[in-house]
């Protein structure tokens, strides 16, 4: 056995992978805070709190809106293993990873799953959902509105519309998009949402926001049998993070508290300059790679702001451009998954991590190892196109 054990020290890292995203300050000491019961009083009113800000940050005026103790992959399961009885059936659209894991979770659960299949880095057009659905019959629809393993942003409006019109329910996962870009829950028709910490909200890994609407809660509570899971059946979480208070199981609370603490960040900043400052920054990344002769991967008109993802170059390995930077800069990028191994890489500007320093900081580090990797580019090319559009911002008039 190990003996040597030294005091925790982990590199200071940049995070701009596909998550987590670095932490705020204020949110790691908000972490360091005393611990009390998860049911002290106080604690009681931080939940308060936590679902007010909830709600502010997913525009929902839905009194069911909550964080899952658990990752954004518990949301995922918790949104499907709640709506979906065994027999179900049930339409996922999969144009990425996380559609795949969608049709997964929806099958352990019993259902009848349906896909509708999507060229990777492309979104669905609504006339694919609109097909799928024809002939009726269908409980849910599920999507995923930014899609990390392909850098797209899914229009939901027009396709929310054509869900209801066929009495489903329209289930969206908005792990990578909550926080920094529009997440109109009421206003786009969305039944069962749900999120996760550690992207643009810039919480740590553990916690899973997600909101259900009066259709989805109906639906829950007049199920035919119980939810599959103990530990994330709604009916008895909610409870919990009601006026009941009744115990289901211990909060992780310090979490709650960083959760908590980064809500009011966002609420400080106000929804609309968070997602022009991720706009911005994705624009001027964007600028600096195809400078340097980058490809964006995603479809053009449906780019994520906050997940950027562009094709590895021909003759420049993918694993060795990401070992240097993280080796020799301390940044993180993430890799292809699935299919995408090898072909392209994916960038993060998700909350605290979306700045212009952390752009300009990794277009000039990229460049530093293409170059010395043989890669042909002008020096400065991409910090420069970068600077050009922050150069083009109208500078904000202080309050």
């Amino acid at each position: 056995m190990k003996t040597d054990f030294q005091e925790l020290k982990p590199s200071p890292r940049i995070l701009l992978g596909p998550g987590p995203s670095n932490v705020h300050p204020r949110v790691l000491r908000a972490m360091a805070t005393p611990l009390v019961g998860h049911l002290d009083p106080e604690f009681l009113v931080i939940m308060d709190e936590t679902k007010e800000l909830l709600r502010y940050v997913f525009q929902t005026e839905n009194d069911l809106t909550l964080p899952i103790s658990g990752t954004g992959s518990a949301g995922m399961e918790a949104s499907l293993c709640n709506m979906i009885e065994p027999g179900d059936r049930v339409v996922v659209v999969v144009n990425g990873v996380f559609g795949e894991r969608m049709c997964d979770v929806a099958g352990r659960c019993g259902a009848q799953v349906k896909r509708i299949e999507v060229e990777w880095g492309r979104i669905v057009e609504p006339e694919q959902v609109k097909a799928a659905l024809k002939d009726g019959g269908i409980k849910v629809v599920a999507l995923v509105h930014a899609e990390t393993s392909t850098g797209v942003l899914q229009p939901l409006e027009e396709i929310s519309q054509i869900v209801h019109q066929q009495g489903a329910l329209f289930l969206v996962d908005t792990v990578t998009s909550l926080g920094g870009h529009p997440v109109k829950v009421d206003e786009w028709g969305i039944d069962i949402c749900y999120s996760g910490s550690q992207k643009c909200l810039s919480c740590p890994p553990g916690l899973a926001p997600i909101t259900f609407n009066r259709r989805a809660a109906e639906a829950l509570h007049n199920r035919k049998s119980r939810v599959q899971s103990w530990y994330l059946d709604m009916t008895m979480v909610e409870k919990y993070w009601g006026q009941e208070r009744a115990y289901h199981h211990t909060a992780p609370i310090t979490m709650n508290y960083a959760l908590r603490e980064a809500l009011l960040l966002i609420f400080e900043e106000g929804l609309e300059a968070r997602f022009e400052r991720h706009r911005l920054n994705h624009q001027a990344l964007l600028a600096g790679l195809q400078a340097m002769g980058l490809e964006p991967f995603a479809q053009a008109g449906h780019r994520l702001w906050t997940l950027n993802a562009v094709r590895v170059p021909a003759g420049v390995e993918d694993a060795r451009v990401r070992n240097r930077l993280l080796d020799e800069f301390n940044i993180e990028i993430g890799g292809g998954l699935g299919p995408l191994k090898g072909q392209i890489w994916r960038i993060g500007l998700m909350g605290y991590s979306s700045s212009r320093q952390n752009v300009l900081l990794f277009l000039g580090a990229l460049e530093t190892v293409l170059r010395e990797e043989g890669y042909p580019l002008a020096v400065g090319a991409g910090v420069a196109a970068a600077t050009e559009v922050y150069s083009q911002q109208v500078p904000r008039r202080t309050p």
